[in-house]
């Protein structure tokens, strides 16, 4: 598939000088940094929830009682 995106000259020459730089493309750069940002929030919203979960229910264990638990 291919996206087009509008970019002013400015930051063009950002994107370019920091591809090169990295020596990667230009849609290797777009392509992690796109993914990178989604990994980024879908982690935060895993995080918040965690976290309400967390204080519905505030219990914790050790690292030695998980491992007994999980007979390791």
């Amino acid at each position: 598939m291919t996206i087009s995106v509008r970019l002013n000259d400015k930051d063009t020459e950002l994107i370019k000088a920091y591809a090169k730089m990295n020596n990667i493309s230009l849609s290797d750069l777009i392509r992690n940094a796109v993914i990178e940002k989604i990994e980024d929030e879908y982690d935060l919203e895993c995080y918040k929830k965690a976290m309400q979960e967390y204080e519905k229910n505030p219990t914790t264990y050790t690292m030695d009682e998980v491992k007994e638990e999980l007979g390791l």
